[in-house]
């Protein structure tokens, strides 16, 4: 029986906890290895258009020539004028690392020409068929040869050649089955070659360019040599791009500091397209920088109407030792040394810039048909069935028709105040409080992971009330009626809001919506906990010169302290609150991109997070900890007074003996002389007031339209109040 027994097959869960090797670790195969890399270099045609005409530039060619067919898939020819190839290299010339333009790394330091890796040409013998014709300058005729895998496929073969060089690739990806199957759409592809043929073009315009179709008579782009970079932005944009160029110019010659020079055009507040266009180079590499284009993209977004999207053209000349070029496999991008400072000057420069240019405006006439954007939406019925060319217009009843829309920046309430600027608030709003809010990531529901979040997150959803949201998807900010409400304009209704109500519930459910992925605010110096807590308690106190009352002030911060340092973890992993083990408070999480909190009201957060918190119960702890944040970050009036209207007389000096007592013991009748105010207090609550009204319009509202989902109690707890009425102002001045 045992011997039987021991001869039956093991169950299949035996098994499988037999211990196994781990996998051996071996050498990849070298032609594996360059196929990989390829891949990553030449990652579709225009990357290997982008590095041929680069190796054209860096041969002082004059005339570039273009051939595409298929998109780049079948054939991609690029001949020039150059300097040519010499026949001794000719056989290293598609290895891998092969370069005339470097010899040790530290010339990367100070490198000046496109290309430096000798992986371009290696990488397209890799994944495509390449035959190279080349003559340089003295000799009688020139030579042919294709490569394959990095190596010549048979000797250099003598030919009738132009000057310069010749190089085809034909049959890209033929061994990328996937990669080839999504580069299937030809046009595609194409339209990137020649927006890629336009950049170069308008940058190096001592080079002509031509771009074509194989078979094609006539040039998708063609351009000749000329000392005009105007001529050759209207060459290849169009005349009427840049007739509507404004040239500018920035530079800091400080070593110490962050030194560059920039040149270029943009364009001023009478173009007008759909898309953004941004051509940079530094250090004539064609590049791209996000953060540089949407710097410059908000402050068209907030100076112009309709947000007009730019045409930008910029180069920039910084010491060869401050870039770092070998950041990207296709050197698509650069650092910078002390980018941040450079971009601060760049964005204040095309501010100024476009705000002086925007004091006069020039129309061209044309005959067109009428616009989209010159039909005023009257209701939402308008709305849903637009005015189609053509067809009949709708007679709108006159007390339907609205002032403005919720897309349409006119109308506000700034553009018909006469404000006075203040003097450094123009910069730094403008710079920290724009629209970026409006393209920050939004994570999903369910990104914690957590069951009690999402039922959170769940009950946000159904109490969200239909008739609030759409108002506040539609709506139109108009200003600020006093400190805590702003005046809306939605259809033919106007409305009063709470902003403090309305920016604590969106940060309340952006923090539930965005846990565990928030990006950190870094305190410049970290703020013990401990002196965070007796200040908050200090500010509560009715008796502040009870020593008892200190004592117990004492106790309580300690405890509050212990229990935070003992909460760190859960702090610092879900909600981006490092606390470190002395009890310092370091970071704290964003809630809205471009939004930093009052930090005047950080003790009574902390003391909050101690007090209020339940650490028992998992719902009730995120439910609160969120409901912390929210009121923290919410856009509270700030300590100091307003300084408009009767506020002002807060920041009048305070003159020794009944003054001191009882600064703000003034009379209505009092008047205050530009001498009895004190500046340096009035100047920092005007840029506290302004910066406040700055975050409201260019953060809280676009958040708002996005992510925000009132609850049904904001319609009847004083959140939204109606105020007037269209229909029923008309009605009554249509009676007188």
């Amino acid at each position: 029986m045992e011997s039987r027994a021991s001869d039956e097959p093991l169950p299949m869960d035996v098994e499988l906890q037999l211990p196994k090797e781990p996998p051996k670790i071996h050498r990849l195969d070298q032609s594996v290895v360059n196929r990989i890399a390829a891949g990553e270099v030449i990652q579709r045609p225009v990357s290997a258009v982008k590095e041929l005409v680069e190796n054209s530039i860096d041969a002082n060619s004059s005339s570039i020539n273009v051939t595409i067919k298929d998109g780049g898939l079948k054939l991609i020819q690029v001949s020039d004028d150059g300097h040519g190839i010499r026949y001794e290299d000719l056989s290293i010339l598609c290895e891998r690392h092969t370069t005339s333009k470097l010899s040790s790394f530290e010339d990367l330091w100070s490198i000046k020409s496109m290309g430096f890796r000798g992986e371009a040409l290696a990488s397209m013998t890799y994944v495509g068929h390449v035959t190279v014709t080349t003559i340089t300058k003295g000799q009688l005729h020139g030579y042919r040869v294709s490569y394959r895998d990095g190596v010549m496929e048979h000797e250099p073969k003598a030919c009738a050649a132009v000057k310069g060089t010749q190089i085809m690739v034909e049959n890209l990806f033929y061994n990328m089955a996937a990669r080839r199957k999504t580069l299937q759409n030809s046009a595609d592809d194409y339209s990137k070659i020649v927006d890629l043929i336009s950049r170069f073009a308008i940058h190096h315009i001592n080079v002509g360019f031509s771009c074509r179709k194989h078979g094609a008579m006539r040039a998708d782009v063609h351009t000749v040599a000329t000392s005009s970079r105007l001529d050759a932005i209207g060459s290849v944009y169009g005349v009427s791009v840049a007739r509507n160029l404004m040239e500018i110019e920035a530079s800091n010659d400080d070593p110490s500091g962050s030194p560059f020079e920039m040149h270029g055009f943009i364009s001023n507040a009478d173009y007008a397209a759909k898309k953004i266009t941004m051509v940079l180079f530094i250090n004539d590499r064609l590049v791209e920088c996000s953060a540089l284009k949407r710097a410059i993209e908000v402050v068209y977004s907030a100076t112009l109407p309709k947000a007009s999207k730019p045409f930008i053209y910029m180069t920039i000349v910084v010491p060869p030792e401050n870039v770092d070029v070998n950041v990207h496999p296709t050197k698509r991008e650069v650092s910078l040394l002390n980018q941040e400072v450079i971009l601060e000057k760049i964005q204040t420069l095309v501010e100024s810039r476009l705000r002086s240019s925007n004091d006069a405006r020039t129309f061209q006439e044309e005959t067109t048909e009428p616009s989209s954007s010159c039909y005023v939406k009257p209701c939402k019925e308008a709305n849903l069935s637009p005015l189609v060319l053509g067809s009949k217009s709708q007679k709108i009843p006159v007390h339907k028709m609205v002032r403005t829309d919720s897309l349409n920046p006119f109308g506000r309430l700034h553009a018909y105040m006469d404000t006075q600027p203040i003097g450094h608030l123009d910069k730094s709003a403008s710079l920290t409080a724009v629209r970026s809010s409006v393209r920050q990531r939004r994570y999903p529901n369910d990104s914690s992971g957590c069951v009690t979040v999402q039922q959170l997150l769940d009950e946000i959803n159904s109490s969200c009330h239909s008739g609030l949201l759409d108002i506040v998807r539609h709506c139109t900010y108009i200003g600020m009626a006093d400190d805590v409400f702003a005046l809306l304009q939605h259809n033919t209704h106007l409305y009063l809001a709470n902003v403090v109500n309305l920016s604590k519930e969106l940060m309340y459910q952006q923090v539930l919506s965005r846990l565990e992925h928030f990006n950190a605010i870094q305190l410049s110096d970290p703020a013990p906990l401990k002196d965070l807590i007796m200040l908050a308690l200090k500010e509560e106190d009715v008796d502040p010169e009870s020593i008892e009352n200190d004592a117990f002030k004492e106790k309580v911060a300690e405890m509050n302290t212990n229990l935070l340092k003992q909460k760190a973890d859960v702090l610092e992993f879900h909600f981006c609150i490092h606390i470190d083990q002395h009890g310092n408070l370091s970071r704290l999480p964003v809630i809205l991109d471009q939004y930093t909190p009052d930090m005047d009201r950080l003790p009574e957060f902390v003391l909050s997070l101690g007090n209020d918190v339940d650490w028992n119960d998992e719902k009730k702890m995120f439910q609160t900890i969120a409901a912390t944040l929210g009121d923290f970050y919410a856009m509270h009036p700030p300590l100091l007074p307003n300084p408009s209207g009767e506020g002002l007389r807060f920041y009048k000096k305070r003159k020794l003996g009944c003054a001191e007592q009882n600064p703000c013991n003034t009379t209505g009748n009092d008047e205050i002389s530009e001498n009895d105010v004190d500046h340096e207090l009035l100047s920092e609550a005007e840029l506290a007031w302004s910066q406040r009204e700055w975050s409201i319009q260019h953060v809280l509202f676009p958040s708002m339209r996005l992510f925000f989902k009132p609850p049904a109690s904001m319609a009847t707890n004083g959140t939204f109040v109606q105020v007037a009425s269209l229909e029923k102002l008309y009605k009554i001045f249509e009676r007188c």
